[in-house]
């Protein structure tokens, strides 16, 4: 079981069952995880240069740099490491694309729960901070490897945010900032290695390392959970086969009175086609696709 990897057994029932929607911390034993991708050979693959440029992001106090670690378009080892040696967090991204490793506990996560995740590491040099406040769209599960890291967090200002809708940067405010420092955070979390925590989707998180010498190695599990929406569209899937929906709609009637016609047309078309489905092939299929789909599509 992948989860045990990143959570005690009671962690993982937790997630399993309760899908908590409260952060959540937890005391882990040690696991092959923190052989995967310990400080030492995280700094190695800082220093060698040998992270795909695409999955490498610089961060201080902001936004990422793209293009300070590369020449000709190649991780620069030398300039890598001197970004981390000023303070920069390094962040490696979706390990589960070029690390065998955690390709494997990837799957193994999709297998246990039907949900597609990715995987990111953080260094944080002590004393510094990378990203700024900011909420995401999905259930994240956050594994202290080595040092202390501070979560500062906030209860969510929207609600249920998935996907493209409600994510942070689209509906920013520039007070947003301003109230939470003034009201101080719901919770704060001084997340030491050897420690887990649960972090629900939509919780605003401030992460830093700025009171502590060490530096901070953290990893990230972003875990996409599925929602009736996602089943809406699995239902709709096989739709295309049906003439009806392959049909022309010309311009004309995308405009009223007769734009009114087609929409109820294909109203009832859909009705009539989700009466016709056979539940017991249906949840094969969408079984067979919540643990195989990688990727939203839409």
């Amino acid at each position: 079981m992948s989860l045990r990897l990143l959570l005690p057994p009671e962690g993982v029932a937790d997630l399993l069952t309760a899908w908590p929607d409260q952060p959540r911390v937890y005391e882990r034993e040690r696991t092959e995880l923190d052989q995967a991708m310990s400080l030492d050979y995280f700094n190695e693959l800082v220093d060698t240069g040998c992270a795909p440029p695409d999955e490498i992001a610089v961060i201080k106090a902001g936004p990422s740099n793209r293009a300070a670690f590369l020449t000709n378009g190649r991780t620069d080892p030398a300039k890598l490491s001197g970004l981390r040696d000023q303070g920069y967090t390094i962040r490696f991204g979706n390990m589960q694309r070029w690390l065998p490793a955690f390709h494997r506990i990837s799957r193994g996560i999709q297998r246990e729960t039907g949900y597609s995740n990715y995987m990111h590491a953080f260094l944080t040099p002590g004393g510094e901070q990378g990203l700024l406040h900011h909420w995401d769209q999905q259930m994240a599960v956050i594994v202290q490897v080595a040092g202390i890291k501070t979560w500062q967090l906030w209860k969510p200002p929207v609600e249920a945010p998935m996907r493209q809708y409600n994510e942070s940067f689209r509906v920013w405010r520039d007070e947003f900032i301003p109230a939470w420092e003034a009201a101080g955070p719901d919770v704060t979390v001084e997340l030491a290695a050897g420690q887990t925590l649960l972090l629900p989707r939509g919780w605003v998180h401030n992460p830093h390392a700025l009171h502590h010498k060490d530096p901070s190695l953290h990893l990230t599990f972003a875990i996409r959970e599925r929602t009736p929406l996602w089943l809406a569209e699995q239902l709709l899937v096989q739709a295309i086969e049906h003439p009806e929906f392959r049909r022309v709609i010309k311009p004309s009637e995308l405009e009223s009175p007769a734009l009114v016609d087609q929409l109820a047309k294909t109203r009832q078309a859909l009705a009539s086609f989700l009466d016709t489905l056979d539940m017991t092939e249906v949840v094969a299929r969408v079984r067979t696709a919540a643990v195989t789909d990688l990727e939203y599509t839409t």
